[in-house]
């Protein structure tokens, strides 16, 4: 990790420096050699990073919401071409390029925030070893050293040795109660907002690689933390586990405002705003107005979700605008009811008795009709054998070749057996 960390050593200076001006705001309140001064600033430096990185983060959620739409697609291309993985290779990074995709995209919080992490780390082992570095002066040095977070000293890990720890003033059960707690804090804020991810922001609809590779990492990164936790500095433990809670947070917000299509965020987003529109009779608010405007631009497009979105404004007599407004509609709330699905109507059950006599009455009608049917077929034989009958001789000559059934011409001999 010191190797790592030397990489980085050209930006210790103005962490350094920052990490000081906050130190002299935070000492004038809690004392120059407290815990809370120096804490204080490790967490302001976080928050000053984090606000930097917003425009990467909003980044971060466009390339993963591109990703998320072309699941589809990427799962269409799997199949096609499942026996040529280079072919499949070939095939998603064409599509990656037609639509501006990133798969990296989603990283580059991370990687920005690298340079700083190992930054503050080279910092906090240079005041562990009692060496200056940046602009921290020796009278900055030792105020550092005296610093304690719980008791634990700012500079000092979970596999210190006890004769490290007197030196830095503090007891090794201190130093590991301290640094476990927050390792395992640091964990769970990782793993909850993996989780939250998985479960409430993704379209569950899809079911690719690319999702089942997520839900692996909602558990490797917890348990790398923790493994890579027991060698970061305590100064270096409330730099991580500022920017997790941050990242919690940052993330609630995005998915309670602007959830995924699809996702159960959006289910229950949909939700409120239609309770919303029920309570106030408009859309409320900058962005639900540009959340119905999407929907309305989707067409025929919209999921069941934003169907469902829809169908609820209907029922209330509303329909959705371009410009995301709603406006009262007379034929909408008739459209719903006309969409809604009928009920098929099961026929009533006939008692024995109304059976029987249904049945009486089909077999009277049934007589009746043949009796009509026989006489009106007798008619017309009746009517083709007078039509039949020709006069005179000709009639008796050729009455044996108007039968039906015989041939015409000499007729063959029967056998002496059959007369």
């Amino acid at each position: 990790m010191d190797t790592i960390a030397s990489l980085f050593s050209f930006i210790t200076w103005p962490v350094s420096w920052v990490i000081v001006q906050f130190h002299k705001l935070y000492g004038a309140i809690f004392g120059p050699d407290t815990g809370w001064a120096w804490g204080l600033s490790i967490v302001s430096l976080v928050v000053l990073i984090r606000i930097c990185l917003i425009p990467l983060f909003v980044k971060q959620i466009k390339s993963t919401r591109n990703m998320q739409l072309l699941q589809p697609k990427m799962k269409a291309i799997q199949e096609r071409y499942k026996s040529d993985k280079q072919r499949q290779s070939e095939e998603m990074m064409k599509l990656y390029k037609e639509t501006g995709t990133n798969p990296l995209s989603s990283c580059l919080p991370i990687i920005a925030q690298s340079p700083f992490f190992f930054a503050l780390y080279h910092v906090l082992s240079a005041i562990a070893s009692n060496k200056r570095i940046g602009v921290i002066d020796q009278s900055l040095l030792d105020s550092a050293r005296q610093a304690h977070i719980f008791g634990a000293p700012l500079a000092a890990k979970f596999m210190d040795s006890a004769e490290k720890v007197d030196a830095l003033g503090a007891s090794l059960t201190d130093v590991r109660v301290v640094t476990a707690v927050m390792i395992v804090m640091m964990s769970a804020s990782q793993f909850f907002t993996q989780r939250q991810l998985m479960t409430k922001n993704v379209d569950l609809t899809v079911k690719t690689p690319y999702m089942q590779q997520q839900k692996m990492l909602m558990y490797i990164f917890p348990l790398i933390f923790a493994v890579m936790g027991i060698n970061f500095p305590v100064g270096v433990l409330v730099y991580w586990l500022t920017t997790n809670v941050w990242t919690m947070g940052q993330q609630m917000y995005v998915i309670n405002q602007n959830p995924t299509p699809g996702s159960k965020a959006q289910e229950q987003y949909l939700g409120r705003v239609l309770k919303s529109v029920t309570a106030h009779g408009e859309v409320r608010g900058r962005t639900r107005r540009n959340t119905v405007k999407r929907i309305v631009a989707k067409g025929p497009d919209r999921n069941d979700i934003e169907r469902k979105f829809v169908v609820g404004l209907a029922k209330l007599g509303l329909a959705p605008q371009e410009d995301g407004t709603v406006t009262k509609s007379d034929t909408a709330a008739a459209e719903a009811e006309g969409s809604a699905p009928q009920r098929r109507q099961q026929p009533k059950r006939q008692t024995k008795a109304q059976r029987q006599t249904g049945a009486a009455h089909q077999g009277g009608a049934g007589d009746d009709s043949d009796e009509q049917a026989s006489k009106t077929s007798l008619k017309k034989s009746s009517a083709q054998d007078d039509k039949s009958k020709p006069a005179g001789k000709a009639a008796s000559g050729s009455s044996r070749q108007a039968k039906s059934g015989q041939r015409k011409g000499p007729q063959r001999p029967k056998h002496p057996s059959k007369k």
